[in-house]
């Protein structure tokens, strides 16, 4: 395992085997957890060669505060990676943003206005930026991505449609606690009682996947709603139902459409999200 902290040493690295290798990459912000690893080995499992990132993006916070909050472990991190990863790149703000630390502004076709878009002003564009960047230093075949971040991984394909980007976007399944909790690094931020009671944000998720074909979309929604209402734990943001081409919310199912249950949960500062297939 081979650890860079700057573009020019990973580059002139990967020149060597870009050639007749293949690569496969996975970005992360650190504070691995078993469903960051899960990627990294499945881009060692389907490539000559994997690269993991580890770097802090500060253009997606929409919050000064959860940037400050968000875990930095870097040493855990290392370890962790030993033995799953050929190659480790931790960069400074300053070699992935040389010039400013801004975002490019994307036009995601409305993607990026709904769910997450609406509650994070500028989110994505910088997921987007960040992306597009690493992508470019790095020139991966494969880039893996967790599904939990549904949305996400929906406007990354869309950027890379958009700036025509040889690489090919893997999803992978949500990995889980064994209480069905979706494995977050914002999950070392809960105290004991909030980590004990967010596992209802999955059961609810799963009651409402076993209502969707008897049932029409306000009934689910009030279902959500009144799990939730006098919780003194959790508190809803959101729930919607969304077409997965889309991702636009919608009251009405249509025939042939495939849907998404996508959920928004605080846990005091703690921001936990969640998605289910619906169909």
């Amino acid at each position: 395992m081979k650890v860079f902290y700057t573009v020019s040493e990973l580059q002139s690295y990967l020149a060597q085997y870009k050639q007749n290798n293949s690569i496969g990459f996975v970005p992360t912000m650190g504070a691995l957890h078993a469903g960051h690893i899960s990627l990294i080995k499945r881009a060692k499992l389907e490539n000559d060669l994997n690269v993991a990132s580890i770097f802090v993006n500060p253009t997606q916070f929409d919050k000064e505060d959860d940037l400050a909050k968000y875990p930095k472990t870097l040493d855990s991190d290392l370890n962790k990676l030993q033995g799953n990863c050929d190659i480790i790149f931790v960069p400074e703000v300053t070699e992935v943003y040389p010039k400013l630390v801004t975002s490019q502004i994307f036009n995601f076709d409305g993607l990026d206005k709904t769910m997450e878009g609406a509650f994070r002003k500028g989110h994505f564009d910088g997921v987007g930026t960040v992306v597009k960047r690493l992508f470019e230093i790095v020139e991966p075949n494969r880039a893996y991505f967790g599904e939990k971040d549904f949305q996400q991984l929906t406007i990354i394909k869309k950027m890379v449609e958009l700036e025509n980007l040889p690489v090919e976007i893997v999803n992978c399944p949500i990995e889980r606690e064994k209480d069905g909790l979706a494995m977050s690094s914002r999950n070392q931020r809960l105290t004991d009682d909030q980590r004990n009671e967010s596992p209802l944000i999955y059961k609810t998720l799963q009651k409402a996947q076993s209502m969707f074909a008897e049932n029409d979309i306000p009934t689910i929604k009030k279902m959500v709603e009144d799990t939730f209402k006098n919780n003194q734990i959790l508190d809803l943001e959101y729930f919607e139902i969304a077409d997965i081409e889309t991702l636009q919310p919608t009251l009405q199912k249509i025939e042939n459409k495939t849907y998404r249950a996508f959920i928004a949960v605080f846990a005091d500062a703690v921001r936990l999200i969640d998605n289910i297939a619906l169909n």
